[in-house]
């Protein structure tokens, strides 16, 4: 993962942490997947493929018990709202579960 994708990855974490208390949280660059894409392109600094743009998230908290899979990712998206948009990360892949759930 580069420095980019690296310090992105961690402020992700950092604002789940705080949001959702996880029993369980990978954050994944996958970045690397779409370093040819226009938008990747059309950033700057991204031309390279140096990371920060596509992540994925496995997330486990209790936070999300009795809710639905719509609520659970607002409840991620509203928690990074402040890494989305135009310069921001670009796409997220969530898989958010309640701890005993398959």
């Amino acid at each position: 993962m580069s420095e980019q994708g690296h310090d992105v990855a961690q402020r992700i974490t950092q604002a789940l942490e705080h949001a959702l208390a996880p029993i369980r949280l990978e954050v994944i660059d996958e970045s690397y997947k779409h370093a040819g894409h226009a938008h990747v392109v059309s950033r700057a600094g991204t031309a390279g493929g140096v990371g920060g743009t596509h992540f994925q998230i496995k997330v486990v908290s209790q936070a999300f018990e009795g809710k639905s899979r719509i609520e659970r990712h607002r409840a991620i998206n509203t928690a990074l709202a402040p890494e989305m948009g135009v310069d921001g990360v670009h796409a997220i892949a969530i898989d958010a579960r309640a701890p005993g759930e398959v």
